[in-house]
């Protein structure tokens, strides 16, 4: 029974972890998304089609 307690809370911390860095690069992602349509709507005007 002691074995099994210790394989959950094992894996509980890794999902946390997991979790975490999941939340990290998604905030990354976010901001790098914002910055680079922020400079495609500065540049706009230069863009001829």
């Amino acid at each position: 029974m002691e074995k099994a307690y210790m394989t959950m809370k094992n894996s509980g911390a890794g999902n946390i972890a997991v979790g975490i860095i999941i939340l990290a690069v998604g905030i990354t992602a976010g901001v790098l998304s914002i910055v680079s349509g922020a400079s495609l709507l500065k540049h706009k005007k230069e863009i001829m089609f």
